[in-house]
């Protein structure tokens, strides 16, 4: 697969996130919403950080499997059921996704939520990659 990031300069600095990512491959994979659930189906983690790191861990799990890597992914969504917070961890997110994923950042966007499937669990991510 090749990806081109493309960060207009007519548009806002784009940090953490590509404003549009022009992918091209032969096989598309939707990734699911992934939470902070563990093996055995329990959200873990008590801070928007910690449940963060683990939902993007299973939604890289879950790209992995099917042949991915992080570089593949195209486009994340996050879920957030408190926006403020999550913009208040922002830079500790950004630490998060680029020990875990790197910083080949696909495009994103972050929607509040007023509550996810999982009661306990405060931020959910899906996406779709592109493999060659």
């Amino acid at each position: 697969m090749t990806t081109e990031r493309v960060n207009p300069p007519e548009l806002s600095p784009a940090a953490g996130f590509s404003h549009a990512v022009v992918a091209t491959g032969s096989r598309i994979v939707f990734l699911a919403g992934q939470t902070a659930l563990d093996v055995d189906g329990k959200v873990v983690g008590e801070t928007l950080p910690r449940q963060f790191e683990r939902a993007l861990a299973n939604l890289l799990t879950a790209l992995r499997a099917a042949g991915g890597a992080p570089a593949d992914l195209a486009r994340v969504t996050v879920y957030a059921t408190d926006v403020a917070d999550y913009r208040a961890h922002a830079a500790e997110l950004g630490r998060i996704w680029r020990r875990l994923a790197g910083r080949d950042y696909p495009a994103m966007a972050v929607v509040g939520a007023v509550r996810l499937w999982d009661e306990q669990a405060l931020v959910e991510l899906d996406g779709f990659a592109v493999l060659a």
